[in-house]
């Protein structure tokens, strides 16, 4: 067990905290709840700068990341829609559930072909990450800053993080259709 992993289980720890003060009774909860999943994002970062950075990588911690990554957001969507339940906020939510959802059996099937490192991280999935961060911090936090419509903002941003989760998972199986082929040809 090292700081990194430590990191990576404390993002998941957080989420019973996150759900309960999302739906605390107080005024101010939103502001908590956003607070909360900032510290996972910030966590999900300084986990793997520091993992590469000491040498810390492990097999564990490369599968833990991505499932605490996944099961933050997916909770976020969830409340989200509970919380706003209409076909604006439900319609981004489920593309992209479904796309990590396909990406995590594609990312598994790759790695059973031994061919992992095809399906990789790339630069989109991290823009796509980090619009959808943006997206889920407006709309947990909600009110209007300074005059600013924060959760319209979000909700822009939510749209724009499913569309490049779309062009993403486009790119992943691009990059795994010579081995669809190529596992449908042996006998």
């Amino acid at each position: 067990m090292n700081i990194p992993n430590l990191l990576t289980l404390l993002r998941i720890a957080l989420i019973p905290v996150f759900v309960a003060t999302f739906y605390a009774p107080w005024s101010g909860a939103n502001i908590l709840t956003a607070f909360i999943f900032a510290i996972a994002a910030i966590t999900d970062w300084f986990d793997g700068y520091l993992a590469r950075r000491w040498h810390q990588t492990s097999a564990f911690g490369a599968f833990l990341d991505p499932v605490a990554d996944k099961l933050i957001v997916a909770v976020a969507l969830v409340l989200l829609v509970q919380a706003h339940p209409t076909p604006w906020v439900a319609i981004p939510a489920a593309v992209i559930i479904c796309r990590e959802i396909t990406i995590s059996a594609l990312r598994e099937w790759m790695a059973e072909l031994g061919q992992r490192s095809k399906v990789a991280v790339s630069m989109i999935g991290k823009i796509k990450t980090t619009s959808q961060i943006a997206a889920l911090l407006m709309l947990l936090y909600n009110d209007p800053l300074l005059g600013i419509p924060i959760y319209d903002i979000g909700l822009v941003l939510l749209y724009i993080a499913a569309i490049l989760t779309l062009w993403s998972m486009v790119v992943y199986v691009r990059a795994a259709i010579p081995s669809f082929l190529e596992d449908n040809k042996t006998p």
